[in-house]
């Protein structure tokens, strides 16, 4: 389903340790159309180690041009039809991993770029579709995250994949799919706050890069 695009600009967020600064996100202007993003620049999007206080860098960022017939292991859809909107369409994508050892947390951040927004927002449908709900674990719900991004969803389950609670986020905005997985193995779940703060953070880094600046949105505190 078509959505409208929108400009969005982060007004503030949670202070203390967990809480997130959006540095240089700068404003005002007309909006300008959203911009397809280069191999470097899908780089940028993902937080680096700098972005990352308080986490330990797992996999550093980076990025790869596609090969067709093997799309990005978490481009998943439900069906064939689908999977070629979503991820044959994949201009570029990138990954970044880190850990978190007080909580033994892990978090995941991926990008899928496109070629213009109608593509982005449908391969959003698509991946959205079939990450929604349940996927991340039985009996997941919906995380409130406000409204970063044009469009956007986060779930959480008790037992994820690592034993322990589970978060997957996933959000567009312009010619962009972004993804952000978390997972521990102990008790405790990351808290709606820092699940909120993470998808502000990575949106405007994105959004930072579509209108031509280098992202410096981060992680403040650990």
């Amino acid at each position: 389903m078509r959505r409208a695009s929108e400009r969005w600009y982060v007004r503030g967020v949670a202070a203390g340790a967990a809480a997130l600064v959006l540095a240089g996100c700068g404003g005002g202007g007309e909006e300008a159309a959203a911009k397809a993003l280069g191999k470097a620049e899908v780089v940028s999007v993902l937080p680096d180690a700098k972005a990352m206080p308080g986490w330990r860098t797992q996999l550093e960022p980076g990025a790869q041009e596609p090969v067709p017939e093997y799309p990005p292991a978490f481009c998943l859809t439900k069906d064939k039809k689908k999977r070629a909107t979503a991820c044959g369409e994949i201009t570029f994508y990138g990954v970044a991993a880190y850990v978190r050892k007080p909580d033994v947390t892990s978090l995941n951040y991926w990008v899928l770029a496109y070629k213009d927004e109608k593509t982005a927002d449908a391969a959003y449908d698509a991946i959205a579709e079939y990450y929604g709900g349940d996927r991340v674990g039985v009996g997941a719900v919906p995380v409130k995250i406000g409204e970063p991004g044009a469009e956007r969803e986060a779930n959480r389950a008790a037992t994820g994949t690592m034993g322990g609670p589970a978060t997957i986020t996933q959000l567009r905005v312009g010619t962009t799919v972004l993804g952000i997985s978390t997972g521990t193995q102990g008790e405790k779940a990351v808290s709606d706050q820092e699940v909120k703060d993470l998808a502000a953070v990575f949106a405007e880094r994105a959004q930072q890069a579509q209108d031509g600046g280098k992202p410096s949105a981060g992680v403040t505190g650990g």
